[in-house]
């Protein structure tokens, strides 16, 4: 059994590198095939060698550019590298990035079969890409990995009922993992000289935030008014769009870090304040409370008991939220219903691979 994995930004590494371990298990052959969407040595090449990562079998190396640029770039690129490839029993795309559209629409153009981790999400919002990406990978995908049973539904609702898995959260798996391996020390002074809930941990990347002035400097505002340090390690898009935006005194700005050390800061952080998907649930699994510096959330889950609040990029509701407590434990989810998520999607490939008779079976 042959599958190639399409990956290109930080969050579909850190969920490549658990179930690319689980593939391994399995038996199966995997090609890791990069796009090169994040190309920032910080943003990619330490990832790989963090999360243990085998090298990719290509780079396409398309780098940065419009949603339409990178995409086509992706895409014609890609069509050429699997042309001249065996045909793979799967092509398997993760999440809702420029990359997984275009490794979804090429497998479709190609006839080849398409598997889709993190399948179902949905923030019911169309002005955002990722959530068109995440709507157009769905129908095309005929093998969907969804990990909570949210998304199931949101799939069943939209008609899509064939080949839908409830794996459970492949990030999960990849957060117990990795924080058990980063030890969850005291953060080193290297990271920040702040004791432990002694700052805020802030990320800003999403393009509604990050393209529009307005947004971004009332998100800035916000954090200024806040009662303690706020560290934010800056994304390459957030970097170049700070021109004309003030910077706050109790705003550190800090290169981007490495998975382990992200996880360390938010477990130790007093709370989160991010527009990031992967970060809201890291944070709500660690234990950490979190502010979404956005109007809604494809993780309604992470709402529960207040863990996680939206606050929008208006400067009053970002303090407001920062200053709510949550009430109770944390909500539990992305649970695999057996095992580990990893896991689960392995056996969905395999199950439905002896269904369709793309290949041999599974040897696990």
């Amino acid at each position: 059994m042959r599958v190639y994995t399409i990956i290109g930004a930080r969050p579909q590494f850190i969920k490549a590198a658990v179930v690319s371990r689980a593939l391994a298990r399995a038996g199966i052959e995997e090609h890791l095939i990069h796009t090169g969407q994040h190309y920032d040595p910080e943003l990619s090449g330490t990832f790989f060698d963090e999360l243990g990562l085998p090298a990719p079998a290509v780079d396409l190396g398309v780098g940065s550019g419009s949603h339409a640029v990178q995409t086509g770039a992706i895409m014609t690129a890609l069509e050429r590298y699997l042309l001249d490839r065996p045909k793979p029993d799967w092509v398997v795309v993760y999440g809702d990035t420029n990359s997984t559209l275009a490794g979804a629409l090429v497998a479709a153009k190609l006839h080849l079969p398409l598997a889709h981790v993190e399948a179902g999400l949905r923030a019911m919002n169309r002005r955002m890409p990722e959530e068109v990406n995440r709507i157009v990978t769905d129908r095309l995908a005929g093998l969907h990995c969804c990990p909570t049973q949210t998304a199931v539904e949101n799939l069943r609702r939209e008609g899509i009922t064939r080949g839908v898995y409830l794996t459970g959260d492949v990030m999960l798996d990849a957060t117990r993992f990795f924080a058990a391996r980063a030890g969850m020390q005291v953060p080193p002074e290297a990271l920040t000289p702040h004791p432990p809930r002694g700052y805020y941990l802030a990320t800003i990347h999403r393009a509604e935030n990050t393209d529009d002035p307005a947004r971004l400097r009332g998100i800035f505002e916000g954090l200024g008014r806040l009662d303690a340090p706020v560290l934010l390690p800056l994304h390459p898009r957030t970097r170049n769009r700070l021109a004309g935006i003030d910077v706050p005194a109790g705003v550190e700005l800090q290169p981007p870090v490495g998975y382990l050390a992200m996880l360390t800061l938010v477990r130790h952080a007093r709370k989160v304040i991010t527009d990031s998907g992967g970060l809201q649930k890291e944070a709500v699994w660690l234990g950490t409370p979190c502010v979404t510096l956005r109007d809604e959330t494809e993780w309604t889950e992470t709402l529960a008991g207040g863990w996680n609040r939206l606050a929008g990029a208006d400067p009053a509701a970002i303090v407001a939220a920062v200053a709510a407590a949550p009430e109770g434990p944390p909500p539990a989810f992305g649970e695999a219903p057996e095992g580990r998520a990893a896991d689960r999607v392995v056996a969905a490939l395999c199950a439905t691979s002896r269904q369709t008779g793309f290949s041999t079976p599974c040897t696990s």
